[in-house]
């Protein structure tokens, strides 16, 4: 896409002189080793190229400049890949680059993802001085079997570790993202892991079930009978228990799979599930602004030389029209704990959320998925786990 056409698509004034808020990814494709479950768009053995991806990445920033003018940032997330698998340098330098050519004097949450095994002291006080705010770090178990198991370079003791010296830095907000439904896991696994971190006093936990993405070790694995995953009674039951007892510890359980201490839930993704503008930067980041949806190349040859041309690396792009919008906002809001609320359809999309959506509302609270009231529609605990069902019937 070249300049001409982004600027026929995003040419417009916010009324007033109000700026609209953004949510703004970047990301950071490199890895030291790639985990046994993982397709995300990442590389190990690839460090030669950092110096030469982090010029691209501040050249496509500086390109959108002039698009994002009316726009106020929000939250800034860098993910990956592993970002603390780089030189804190690079962070802090993206980082200063935003607040120096955006409007970014408002930003309330800059994330930043890391892992045990490529975290230290050094990278945390650049990440300090560079304003980050929240650590978002991957441990997925502390059972060494398990994290042996589906390649993690760490250890549970890492993992502790890392907590702890994240919070004696002064670090305040931290999530830990961990998993269920790993081969060979049982629900005791889950509760005690889920019991160290709690005592290890974070704000934020992910708690989500592995999924099997074609063309990974894992998969292959399991296909060719190697592992053995928990059935899907069994990883419904290490979900439910692991909700119980984080409810049980004063935790809020606030999207399907992310739970926090009151106030902590996370603003970026909130963007996300509430499908407001956020724009990603780097190969195979994703946007969504004013109605247009793109994902960038995934490639780093592709990448570099559209930014070469001068023209956004975009990949694929798409217009999404209401009908498609006002889908993608019941899907995304119903993954919420407090679901859709009645008034913000209305005063987004000008209809009664009844008059669109009234027929898949009542089938499905009749069968016990949804539940209504005056004010909002949500899953119960059973459309929690059957939430696709719903989907289907949702989407234009």
């Amino acid at each position: 896409m070249n300049k001409c056409t982004l600027l026929c698509v995003h040419n417009y004034c916010k009324e007033g002189g109000i700026l609209e808020e953004l949510a703004v990814y970047i990301h950071m494709p490199f890895c030291k080793k790639k985990c046994h479950y993982c397709d995300f768009v990442s590389f190990a053995g690839m460090d030669d190229w950092i110096d030469e991806y982090i010029d691209f990445l501040l050249m496509e920033m500086n390109w959108y400049k002039p698009y994002l003018k009316d726009y106020s940032i929000k939250t800034l997330f860098i993910g990956g890949g592993t970002p603390s698998y780089v030189d804190g340098k690079y962070i802090k330098r993206l980082i200063e680059f935003i607040r120096e050519n955006y409007n970014a004097e408002n930003v309330e949450e800059i994330t930043i993802e890391a892992n045990p095994g490529t975290l230290n002291r050094e990278k945390l006080i650049l990440y300090k001085e560079a304003g980050v705010n929240r650590i978002s770090l991957g441990a997925q178990s502390l059972n060494d079997r398990l994290l042996k198991t589906i390649g993690r370079i760490h250890t549970s003791e890492d993992v502790v570790e890392s907590i702890r010296l994240i919070k004696a830095l002064g670090f305040d907000n931290i999530n830990v993202d961990l998993m269920f439904g790993l081969p060979n896991q049982t629900v005791a696994d889950c509760i005690s892991t889920l019991e160290v971190v709690v005592d290890l006093g974070v704000e934020h936990i992910s708690y989500y079930s592995l999924i099997l993405e074609e063309n990974t070790p894992i998969s292959r694995w399991y296909e060719e009978g190697k592992i053995k995953l928990p059935d899907d009674e069994l990883d419904r039951m290490m979900y439910h228990e692991g909700v119980k007892f984080l409810k049980s510890k004063g935790f809020k359980h606030y999207e399907i799979s992310n739970f926090c201490k009151p106030g902590f839930e996370c603003k970026h993704n909130l963007f996300y599930w509430q499908i407001r503008p956020y724009m990603g930067f780097g190969i195979a980041a994703h946007s969504n602004v004013e109605k247009n949806r793109f994902s960038n190349y995934t490639s780093f040859n592709d990448y570099f030389s559209s930014l070469k041309e001068d023209k956004a690396p975009i990949n694929v792009a798409e217009y999404i029209d209401s009908n498609m919008e006002m889908a993608e906002y019941m899907i995304m809001g119903l993954r919420l704990i407090d679901g859709i609320d009645k008034d913000d359809f209305r005063s987004r999309f000008g209809k009664n959320i009844e008059d669109v959506y009234g027929h898949v509302i009542d089938k499905y609270v009749r069968e016990g998925l949804l539940e209504e009231n005056s004010n909002n529609v949500k899953f119960t605990e059973k459309g929690l786990d059957l939430s696709n069902i719903v989907y289907v019937d949702i989407l234009p």
